[in-house]
């Protein structure tokens, strides 16, 4: 069958290579660097990167802004959440904005934030835009769908806040949370690193990328992409790990 789950990380090397292999083919095709560069001038550009002991810095600096900016989203995500499923006038008075969120595009908010914000902390700003809403569709979605019957049972037993918290709310909301966690880890990555190629900040991944672009160094362009994308990876798989380790402990916790 298809939706078969023998043996996934053999078939995704074995996709991962094919890929590879069909952009081989059609870079040499091409013949063209500027327009598409192969796997091996990019690993090679990627050794170039590497071999420059400023790399670490420049990673360190977009990620420690990405990473504010998608810890704040999904503090005030939650916060907003729990409120808006408690009071409803709340909901409907930050319906309109949520809307306005989720409709405009990221390149809109980052231009008009420029008016505000420096450069080099336009992307936290950026990333906690999009982690916000995110987080916030997901939990009060998992909230308003909460099992009333469950909910009466713990005020029954007059449980505690915190018992009824770890009891009762995380083991309903897990499949809301761990969806707002998949969504926008990679959000805020692709919204921050926006917000640096268009802002430019000093020692960001988003000044390399836009470096490479303007002096056509499509290898180099590349090979930022692929420390990104390798880093945005790394990043959603141990958050996800870290989260799926607090719900196998929370009968522990209670």
């Amino acid at each position: 069958m298809a939706c078969s789950k023998q043996k996934p990380y053999m078939e995704k090397a074995a996709a991962v290579a094919a890929a590879l292999l069909v952009w081989q083919i059609a870079a040499m095709a091409l013949d063209q660097k500027i327009l598409l560069a192969s796997p091996l001038e990019v690993a090679a550009a990627l050794g170039v990167v590497l071999s420059d002991g400023a790399w670490l810095h420049t990673i360190w600096f977009s990620l420690l802004r990405i990473a504010g900016g998608f810890f704040l989203g999904l503090l005030f995500g939650t916060l907003l959440a729990v409120f808006a499923a408690r009071f409803r006038v709340l909901k409907v008075l930050l319906w309109p904005y949520m809307a306005v969120l989720k409709a405009t595009p990221v390149v809109s908010f980052i231009i008009l934030c420029l008016v505000w914000l420096s450069a080099k902390n336009l992307s936290v700003f950026i990333s906690f835009l999009m982690v916000l809403v995110v987080v916030y569709t997901n939990l009060l979605n998992g909230l308003c769908s909460m099992d009333g019957e469950l909910l009466e049972m713990a005020r029954l037993f007059q449980m505690r806040p915190a018992q009824k918290l770890f009891a009762v709310y995380l083991p309903q909301l897990r499949p809301y949370l761990f969806a707002a966690f998949e969504i926008s880890i990679g959000m805020a990555f692709k919204a921050g690193i926006a917000a640096e190629v268009i802002g430019v900040p000093d020692g960001s991944i988003g000044k390399m990328i836009y470096n490479a672009k303007i002096y056509l160094a499509t290898p180099e362009l590349f090979a930022w992409t692929a420390v990104l994308v390798c880093i945005s990876v790394l990043t959603e798989k141990a958050a996800l790990w870290v989260l799926r380790i607090l719900y196998e402990n929370l009968e522990h916790i209670v």
